[in-house]
């Protein structure tokens, strides 16, 4: 099945490449980059010498949806919107890794993304690709709003906690840190090599975009509104986030029953791995992997609980779970093409 990369400059478009390469039932068609169009892809990449050579296309949508089956669209918010509606009205898979149809109101996205939303009829048309939780939507989909990397970490981190009812719900704090691949791959002072490096920053206090999209997911599957405290932080490595969440319990619980329960919600979800008690996982353990790893620890004096879960944030968190949401939608097992284990060190 030929996959076209929408977006082919950037950190999530190069990380589709590497994961379609290696896959057995797709391979890399139509690579679009309109501010480079011709532009051989090599050139922007040169790692990708002998490997991927082609030119980079403009955006066509009849050429794409004659030449490929399949599109994923790793451009930046506000741009896919104007995309995805010319190629889903032609009947071709869609797997957009951008923010612009997770959300489902529109005025929460005006609000948060400050972009002019996509139309309603789209909107209500995108399943949620949050891969484990959603597997049967996604299956049935041929459009998948692929979620955001803080989402997927800190979502598969507390949602088993908060449909156990253990949880009070009113208290939720989540401290999250990302490495700077997070901001893309273009300029900024905020990537800027002397900013970032020996530096850790919080960003976007009370105002980050992924916000709502938290909410949406935990309120949706609680069953009750839910809001969270949620600070983000950069910090000086490539690759990797780690969200360390907080949630007070409602009755007394040791940590071995808490990741009794979390593995019993999990169990039939290869890429989450829940730690044994005491083992608390670092982000180069999950490095170019697909994996989610998630630790836990009740401390009995507070009766509080401590999440922590990390993932590749280029993986996981974006191109790694648009591979495992093609899966699904082709009825393919959802590991395949992204068996690769975790580099270390």
């Amino acid at each position: 099945m030929k996959a076209a990369i929408i977006g082919g400059t950037g950190y999530g478009s190069v990380e589709l490449v590497r994961l379609i390469n290696k896959h057995p039932y797709l391979e890399i068609g139509s690579v679009v980059s309109n501010s480079q169009a011709g532009v051989h892809f090599n050139d922007v990449y040169p790692h990708l010498s002998n490997i991927v050579d082609q030119p980079l296309e403009t955006f066509d949508a009849n050429r794409l949806s004659e030449e490929n089956e399949i599109v994923f669209l790793a451009t930046p918010s506000g741009v896919s919107s104007k995309l995805v509606p010319q190629l889903v009205d032609k009947g071709i898979k869609c797997i957009d890794l951008s923010g612009d149809f997770r959300l489902r109101s529109s005025v929460e996205y005006e609000t948060w993304y400050k972009h002019p939303s996509p139309e309603e009829k789209y909107l209500t048309k995108a399943v949620y690709g949050l891969s484990e939780i959603y597997k049967e939507e996604i299956k049935e989909s041929t459009f998948i709003a692929n979620p955001g990397c803080y989402p997927t970490a800190t979502n598969l981190g507390l949602l088993p906690i908060l449909k156990s009812k253990l949880a009070d719900e009113n208290f939720i704090i989540i401290d999250a840190k990302s490495g700077v691949s997070g901001a893309g791959r273009g300029l900024s002072l905020t990537s800027h090599y002397s900013e970032i490096n020996e530096n850790t920053k919080a960003y976007k206090l009370g105002k980050h975009q992924h916000i709502p999209e938290i909410e949406q997911v935990l309120s949706d599957e609680s069953g009750n509104p839910i809001t969270v405290t949620f600070t983000t932080h950069l910090v000086p490595m490539t690759r990797g986030i780690m969200c360390t969440m907080y949630v007070n319990l409602k009755e007394k619980i040791s940590t071995q029953k808490v990741i009794d329960l979390y593995k019993q919600f999990y169990q039939e979800s290869h890429f989450i791995r829940i730690r044994p008690e005491g083992n608390i996982p670092g982000t180069k353990e999950v490095m170019g992997s697909n994996f989610c790893d998630i630790g836990l620890h009740v401390d009995e004096r507070t009766n509080r609980l401590t999440v922590v879960s990390v993932i590749d944030n280029l993986v996981k968190g974006a191109a790694g779970q648009a591979v495992q949401n093609a899966n699904l939608i082709n009825g393919w097992d959802e590991q395949t093409g992204l068996t690769d284990i975790p580099m270390y060190p």
